[in-house]
């Protein structure tokens, strides 16, 4: 079912790569990128019968605006610093999407909708890990690297090869974040 790709989706595309680009470097415009690729995904998505990932697109948008006031400062002024979550904020965000996913997964089983549970995981996890990236939560790229490659495949299977190849890239670029995001935790930590 693999189908060429389509002149939006090469648009979405390139402008989700340029918001993960950005925001492993830590800077504001990632969210202008993010806006406008959720646009075109949403009703990419919903033309492909992933209404949950449709749905997703809504909350990224409406995260996109949320995440640029928490990096501009938010209420308190002045940039936002990375920080980290406990092991055991960590159990309740993986219980919180493991349940996500069996009520969401269960609701769309009753639709249309295409692979109503990988969907509903990616979907759910990804509003998490989305929130972690807002708030500059460090371990969102691992929460992402789990997310992206589940997505590769469920976008494979709708025929969206080049957002399955973007993902591809994602999962390089969840590296880098990695790697310089701890740097900056650390130096951050030197400097406190």
């Amino acid at each position: 079912m693999v189908q060429a790709w389509s002149g939006w989706e090469s648009v979405a595309v390139l402008l989700a790569l340029l918001y993960l680009v950005l925001a492993v470097r830590r800077s504001i415009w990632c969210w202008y990128a993010a806006f406008s690729s959720t646009l075109i995904y949403l009703v990419i998505f919903y033309t492909k019968l992933l209404y949950m990932e449709s749905a997703l697109q809504i909350f990224y948008a409406a995260m996109a605006v949320y995440g640029w006031w928490q990096w501009r400062g938010g209420e308190a002024g002045g940039e936002l610093p990375i920080s980290r979550l406990t092991w055991g904020r960590h159990v309740r965000l993986v219980a919180l999407i493991g349940v996500g996913t069996v009520g969401f997964g269960f609701l769309m089983s009753r639709t249309a909708a295409a692979l109503p549970w990988l969907d509903s995981f990616t979907t759910v996890a990804a509003v998490i890990a989305t929130w972690m990236v807002a708030r500059k939560i460090l371990e969102n790229w691992y929460y992402w690297l789990v997310i992206d490659s589940v997505s590769i495949y469920l976008y494979l299977s709708r025929g969206l090869v080049l957002t399955a190849v973007l993902f591809g890239l994602y999962i390089i670029l969840i590296v880098v974040g990695i790697v310089s995001w701890n740097r900056a935790y650390r130096e951050q930590a030197a400097h406190a």
